[in-house]
């Protein structure tokens, strides 16, 4: 393995989004990374989100355009304060405008081990699949 192709393998840091809206809560917002696949069938996104929990993680569609918003609460209790902080909680947004193939009302997601995973499948009409010549 070539060294540059070493360097395209490394893990990137966590970085903070910048968006043009303002914040209405202080602390950092992260844009989780994501792998995006295509079958014939579907869609999938894998959008990094380590610590969110089910609970708090918001995924809204409307108008073409799917936001996810989650956040992570600081690990420490009421009573402790910090002595290090290496970990940096806050929250995580990003969209994504979905084109015309997208069945909507099909989609679905399941997060497990920190990894949300969206599954957008396609309509029936985008899917590839074989004409039938009949004889005449």
């Amino acid at each position: 393995m070539t060294d540059s192709e070493t360097k395209a393998l490394q893990a990137r840091d966590k970085q903070e989004a910048s968006t043009p809206a303002e914040h209405t809560k202080p602390g950092p917002m992260f844009t989780p990374e994501v792998d995006i696949f295509e079958t014939d069938q579907e869609i999938t996104i894998l959008a990094d989100m380590p610590g969110v929990k089910a609970k708090d993680l918001n995924i809204d569609l409307r108008d073409n355009v799917i936001t996810l918003n989650g956040e992570v609460e600081p690990p420490e209790g009421p009573n402790e304060v910090d002595l290090i902080r290496e970990y940096q909680s806050g929250k995580y947004f990003r969209q994504f405008s979905l084109s015309q193939v997208i069945d909507q009302s099909k989609i679905n997601a399941e997060l497990k081990d920190g990894v949300l995973r969206l599954r957008l499948p396609k309509i029936e009409a985008a899917m590839p699949r074989k004409i039938a010549v009949k004889p005449a």
